[in-house]
Protein backbone atom coordinates (compact mmCIF):
# COMPACT_ATOMS: atom_id res chain seq x y z
CA UNK A 1 0.00 0.00 0.00
CA UNK A 2 1.35 3.13 -1.21
CA UNK A 3 1.29 6.32 1.61
CA UNK A 4 0.03 9.67 0.56
CA UNK A 5 2.52 12.30 1.45
CA UNK A 6 0.90 15.24 2.08
CA UNK A 7 1.68 18.19 -0.08
CA UNK A 8 3.50 20.38 2.69
CA UNK A 9 5.58 17.60 3.53
CA UNK A 10 6.41 17.25 -0.28
CA UNK A 11 8.30 20.04 -0.42
CA UNK A 12 10.90 18.92 1.68
CA UNK A 13 11.63 16.15 -0.38
CA UNK A 14 14.03 16.78 -3.65
CA UNK A 15 14.39 14.00 -6.12
CA UNK A 16 17.27 12.73 -7.54
CA UNK A 17 16.47 14.09 -10.85
CA UNK A 18 16.32 17.98 -9.53
CA UNK A 19 20.06 17.63 -7.96
CA UNK A 20 21.77 16.21 -11.02
CA UNK A 21 21.23 19.48 -13.05
CA UNK A 22 22.84 21.44 -9.68
CA UNK A 23 25.79 19.15 -9.69
CA UNK A 24 26.15 19.50 -13.17
CA UNK A 25 26.17 23.58 -12.75
CA UNK A 26 28.67 23.14 -9.87
CA UNK A 27 31.05 21.10 -12.02
CA UNK A 28 30.74 23.98 -14.43
CA UNK A 29 33.88 25.90 -14.95
CA UNK A 30 32.90 29.52 -13.98
CA UNK A 31 33.40 32.31 -16.62
CA UNK A 32 35.68 34.89 -15.93
CA UNK A 33 34.10 38.30 -15.35
CA UNK A 34 35.30 40.41 -18.24
CA UNK A 35 35.90 44.28 -17.33
CA UNK A 36 35.40 47.07 -20.28
CA UNK A 37 39.49 47.96 -20.58
CA UNK A 38 40.53 51.11 -19.42
CA UNK A 39 41.63 54.03 -21.76
CA UNK A 40 45.61 54.33 -21.88
CA UNK A 41 47.04 57.57 -22.35
CA UNK A 42 49.72 56.45 -24.74
CA UNK A 43 52.97 58.94 -24.58
CA UNK A 44 55.55 59.46 -27.48
CA UNK A 45 57.91 56.42 -27.40
CA UNK A 46 61.74 57.73 -26.72
CA UNK A 47 60.92 60.93 -27.69
CA UNK A 48 59.84 59.45 -31.23
CA UNK A 49 57.38 62.43 -31.82
CA UNK A 50 59.55 65.39 -31.31
CA UNK A 51 62.27 66.43 -32.81
CA UNK A 52 64.58 69.00 -31.84
CA UNK A 53 65.38 71.84 -33.71
CA UNK A 54 67.65 74.45 -31.73
CA UNK A 55 68.19 75.24 -28.16
CA UNK A 56 66.56 78.11 -27.04
CA UNK A 57 67.09 78.49 -23.42
CA UNK A 58 68.83 76.95 -20.29
CA UNK A 59 68.70 77.85 -16.84
CA UNK A 60 69.37 76.12 -13.58
CA UNK A 61 67.46 73.00 -13.40
CA UNK A 62 67.34 72.30 -17.47
CA UNK A 63 67.37 73.59 -21.33
CA UNK A 64 64.35 74.60 -23.30
CA UNK A 65 64.68 73.26 -26.38
CA UNK A 66 62.50 74.49 -30.13
CA UNK A 67 61.07 71.62 -31.21
CA UNK A 68 58.63 70.02 -33.70
CA UNK A 69 55.80 67.86 -32.94
CA UNK A 70 55.13 64.99 -35.99
CA UNK A 71 51.81 63.63 -34.53
CA UNK A 72 50.45 67.49 -34.56
CA UNK A 73 52.53 69.20 -37.15
CA UNK A 74 53.23 71.61 -34.58
CA UNK A 75 56.18 73.36 -32.89
CA UNK A 76 56.54 73.01 -29.02
CA UNK A 77 59.01 74.16 -26.53
CA UNK A 78 60.43 71.15 -25.12
CA UNK A 79 61.95 71.59 -21.66
CA UNK A 80 64.96 69.32 -20.22
CA UNK A 81 64.86 68.32 -17.02
CA UNK A 82 67.93 65.85 -15.52
CA UNK A 83 67.25 64.10 -12.59
CA UNK A 84 69.15 63.45 -9.91
CA UNK A 85 68.85 59.82 -8.54
CA UNK A 86 69.56 61.15 -5.26
CA UNK A 87 67.15 64.47 -4.89
CA UNK A 88 64.55 62.93 -7.69
CA UNK A 89 62.87 65.59 -9.86
CA UNK A 90 63.53 68.94 -8.71
CA UNK A 91 61.02 70.70 -6.43
CA UNK A 92 60.50 73.87 -8.28
CA UNK A 93 59.98 71.23 -11.53
CA UNK A 94 57.36 69.51 -9.26
CA UNK A 95 55.63 72.54 -8.31
CA UNK A 96 55.37 73.70 -11.75
CA UNK A 97 53.83 71.02 -13.16
CA UNK A 98 51.22 70.33 -10.43
CA UNK A 99 50.40 74.12 -10.75
CA UNK A 100 50.18 74.08 -14.93
CA UNK A 101 47.71 71.02 -14.49
CA UNK A 102 45.34 72.90 -12.29
CA UNK A 103 45.20 76.36 -14.93
CA UNK A 104 43.96 77.15 -17.89
CA UNK A 105 43.87 80.51 -19.58
CA UNK A 106 44.82 82.59 -22.26
CA UNK A 107 47.65 83.78 -20.68
CA UNK A 108 49.16 81.37 -19.05
CA UNK A 109 51.14 79.09 -20.83
CA UNK A 110 49.86 76.08 -21.65
CA UNK A 111 51.82 72.35 -20.61
CA UNK A 112 50.62 69.89 -23.31
CA UNK A 113 52.83 67.10 -22.40
CA UNK A 114 54.89 65.08 -19.69
CA UNK A 115 57.15 62.91 -20.68
CA UNK A 116 59.69 60.64 -18.33
CA UNK A 117 62.61 58.60 -20.10
CA UNK A 118 65.63 57.57 -18.17
CA UNK A 119 66.79 59.79 -15.77
CA UNK A 120 65.37 62.83 -17.88
CA UNK A 121 61.91 64.49 -17.48
CA UNK A 122 60.37 66.40 -20.47
CA UNK A 123 57.86 68.92 -20.11
CA UNK A 124 56.32 70.23 -22.74
CA UNK A 125 54.70 73.54 -23.55
CA UNK A 126 53.43 75.63 -26.13
CA UNK A 127 55.73 77.57 -28.33
CA UNK A 128 56.46 80.85 -28.38
CA UNK A 129 58.16 83.47 -30.48
CA UNK A 130 60.10 85.13 -27.88
CA UNK A 131 60.20 87.10 -24.21
CA UNK A 132 58.88 90.33 -23.68
CA UNK A 133 62.75 91.65 -23.15
CA UNK A 134 64.12 90.24 -26.14
CA UNK A 135 61.12 91.98 -27.76
CA UNK A 136 61.52 95.11 -26.00
CA UNK A 137 65.65 95.38 -27.27
CA UNK A 138 64.42 94.32 -30.83
CA UNK A 139 62.24 96.67 -31.23
CA UNK A 140 65.27 99.72 -29.76
CA UNK A 141 64.30 103.37 -29.53
CA UNK A 142 61.81 105.28 -29.58
CA UNK A 143 60.60 102.18 -27.96
CA UNK A 144 57.03 100.08 -27.90
CA UNK A 145 53.97 102.18 -28.84
CA UNK A 146 51.07 102.75 -26.69
CA UNK A 147 49.07 100.56 -28.48
CA UNK A 148 51.76 97.92 -28.19
CA UNK A 149 51.83 98.76 -23.98
CA UNK A 150 48.09 98.91 -23.64
CA UNK A 151 48.16 95.65 -25.50
CA UNK A 152 50.91 93.78 -23.39
CA UNK A 153 49.31 95.27 -19.90
CA UNK A 154 45.88 94.12 -20.51
CA UNK A 155 46.93 90.70 -20.93
CA UNK A 156 49.44 90.71 -18.43
CA UNK A 157 46.87 91.77 -15.56
CA UNK A 158 43.88 89.53 -17.08
CA UNK A 159 46.93 86.46 -16.52
CA UNK A 160 47.90 87.54 -13.22
CA UNK A 161 44.13 87.86 -11.97
CA UNK A 162 43.24 84.83 -13.17
CA UNK A 163 45.91 83.01 -10.98
CA UNK A 164 45.55 85.20 -8.27
CA UNK A 165 41.82 84.78 -8.04
CA UNK A 166 42.66 80.53 -8.34
CA UNK A 167 45.05 81.53 -5.27
CA UNK A 168 48.70 81.09 -7.10
CA UNK A 169 51.43 83.23 -6.50
CA UNK A 170 53.69 83.46 -9.38
CA UNK A 171 56.57 85.23 -7.47
CA UNK A 172 58.95 85.40 -10.14
CA UNK A 173 57.15 88.17 -12.78
CA UNK A 174 59.84 89.58 -15.33
CA UNK A 175 59.88 90.33 -18.72
CA UNK A 176 61.89 87.26 -19.43
CA UNK A 177 59.36 84.91 -17.96
CA UNK A 178 56.41 86.72 -20.20
CA UNK A 179 55.98 84.56 -23.77
CA UNK A 180 54.74 86.87 -26.62
CA UNK A 181 54.11 84.96 -30.09
CA UNK A 182 53.39 86.29 -33.80
CA UNK A 183 50.11 86.99 -33.35
CA UNK A 184 50.90 89.28 -30.33
CA UNK A 185 49.57 87.37 -27.46
CA UNK A 186 51.46 87.47 -24.32
CA UNK A 187 51.43 84.24 -21.45
CA UNK A 188 52.53 84.30 -18.55
CA UNK A 189 55.59 81.29 -17.87
CA UNK A 190 58.33 79.96 -15.69
CA UNK A 191 56.34 78.98 -12.80
CA UNK A 192 59.46 77.22 -10.57
CA UNK A 193 58.77 79.71 -7.83
CA UNK A 194 55.64 79.80 -7.79
CA UNK A 195 53.41 79.09 -4.70
CA UNK A 196 49.57 78.67 -3.27
CA UNK A 197 48.45 80.73 -0.80
CA UNK A 198 45.06 81.05 1.34
CA UNK A 199 43.89 82.15 4.52
CA UNK A 200 45.29 82.30 7.33
CA UNK A 201 48.33 83.54 5.49
CA UNK A 202 51.57 81.21 4.87
CA UNK A 203 55.01 81.94 5.57
CA UNK A 204 57.41 82.00 2.54
CA UNK A 205 60.52 82.15 1.78
CA UNK A 206 62.49 85.46 0.64
CA UNK A 207 64.76 84.39 -1.79
CA UNK A 208 62.19 84.42 -4.70
CA UNK A 209 61.86 87.43 -7.34
CA UNK A 210 64.29 88.54 -9.69
CA UNK A 211 66.04 91.33 -7.79
CA UNK A 212 65.28 94.51 -10.03
CA UNK A 213 61.32 93.28 -9.64
CA UNK A 214 61.23 92.55 -5.97
CA UNK A 215 58.95 94.02 -4.01
CA UNK A 216 60.77 96.21 -0.89
CA UNK A 217 58.66 93.76 1.58
CA UNK A 218 60.73 90.74 0.37
CA UNK A 219 63.65 92.97 0.70
CA UNK A 220 63.36 93.74 3.94
CA UNK A 221 62.69 90.01 4.41
CA UNK A 222 59.19 89.75 5.68
CA UNK A 223 58.10 85.95 5.31
CA UNK A 224 54.49 86.95 5.36
CA UNK A 225 53.73 88.52 1.43
CA UNK A 226 50.10 87.87 -0.53
CA UNK A 227 49.70 89.16 -4.27
CA UNK A 228 51.26 92.58 -3.64
CA UNK A 229 54.61 91.54 -4.67
CA UNK A 230 53.35 90.04 -8.12
CA UNK A 231 51.85 93.27 -8.64
CA UNK A 232 54.92 95.32 -7.41
CA UNK A 233 56.80 93.51 -10.09
CA UNK A 234 54.10 94.15 -12.92
CA UNK A 235 54.64 97.92 -12.05
CA UNK A 236 58.25 97.65 -12.46
CA UNK A 237 57.56 95.81 -15.88
CA UNK A 238 55.11 98.53 -16.53
CA UNK A 239 57.81 101.43 -16.31
CA UNK A 240 60.26 99.66 -18.31
CA UNK A 241 58.16 99.36 -21.77
CA UNK A 242 57.42 102.78 -21.14
CA UNK A 243 61.03 104.30 -20.57
CA UNK A 244 62.62 100.78 -22.19
CA UNK A 245 64.66 100.42 -19.18
CA UNK A 246 64.54 98.69 -15.79
CA UNK A 247 62.95 101.40 -13.12
CA UNK A 248 65.08 99.82 -10.34
CA UNK A 249 68.76 98.13 -11.51
CA UNK A 250 69.98 97.86 -8.23
CA UNK A 251 73.44 95.18 -7.86
CA UNK A 252 72.27 94.09 -4.21
CA UNK A 253 69.09 93.81 -2.02
CA UNK A 254 70.39 97.21 0.14
CA UNK A 255 71.26 99.31 -3.12
CA UNK A 256 67.61 97.64 -4.34
CA UNK A 257 66.12 99.53 -1.21
CA UNK A 258 68.08 102.40 -1.93
CA UNK A 259 66.81 102.55 -5.20
CA UNK A 260 63.70 102.54 -4.19
CA UNK A 261 63.69 104.67 -1.33
CA UNK A 262 65.41 107.16 -3.05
Amino acid sequence: MTENIPPSSQRGVKRADDREPLKERQNEPSKPQTRPPKEKHVMPDDLADYQKLSKIGEGTYGVVYKAYQKASNKLVALKRVPLHYDQGIPMTTVREIALLKEVSHRNVVKLLDLIQKDATVYLVFEYLDMDLGKYMKKVGRPGLTAKHIKSFMHQLLNGVAYLHSHRILHRDMKPQNLMIDRTGKLSITDFGLSRAFGVPMRTFTSQVVTLWYRAPEILLGSPHYSTGVDMWSVGCIFAEMMTMQPLFPGRTQIGELFSIFR
